[in-house]
């Protein structure tokens, strides 16, 4: 188990009315806090959070949450859950955070039976698909290796 969980692992929502207070003790203490059950917006009080925003304070660091500093401990961590189906974040949100989805459709699931079944009933066709999917990605970087070559010369490029 990770150190931190040795710590305890505290668990809320957001309307949870000392919220802020109460992530000041853990972020203090190095609890784990799971903030389940949020929504497609997040309370800006958790930016300084998100961002990890900590500022060195001597040997230690400090982060400032609402309007405390409060000292950091390194074994905290923070981590959000959602009930939505297929959440859509602001990219602004997006680059804050590591966003894993869980949640599997009947289709794809379909789809990675269908790739098992290939795999042990057509395996040379499985193989051919493969060479494909491969094919594919690195046509896209070389693609996308001289669209890159192209700006750049055309950026060097001055017109008189």
């Amino acid at each position: 188990m990770g150190k931190g969980i040795e710590t305890g692992c505290d668990v809320f929502k957001p309307s949870h009315p000392s919220l802020i207070r109460d992530l000041e003790v853990a972020i203090q203490f190095g609890k784990w806090v799971l903030l389940e059950n949020v929504g497609e917006s997040l309370d800006p009080a958790l930016e300084p959070i998100l961002q990890m925003q900590l500022v060195k304070s001597g040997s230690s660091y400090t982060i400032k949450v609402g309007e405390k500093s409060v000292p950091y401990n390194p074994t905290f961590k923070f981590l959000l859950t959602t009930t939505i189906p297929n959440p859509h974040y602001s990219p602004e949100t997006s680059v804050k955070v590591t966003i894993l989805n869980f949640a599997i459709t009947e289709a794809g699931l379909e789809e990675q039976m269908l790739n098992q079944l290939i795999s042990l009933e057509l395996p040379e066709l499985q193989e051919k698909k493969n060479q494909i999917v491969e094919d594919n990605a690195r046509f896209a970087k070389i693609s996308y290796d001289i669209e890159d070559k192209i700006l750049a010369q055309l950026s060097d490029n001055t017109i008189i």
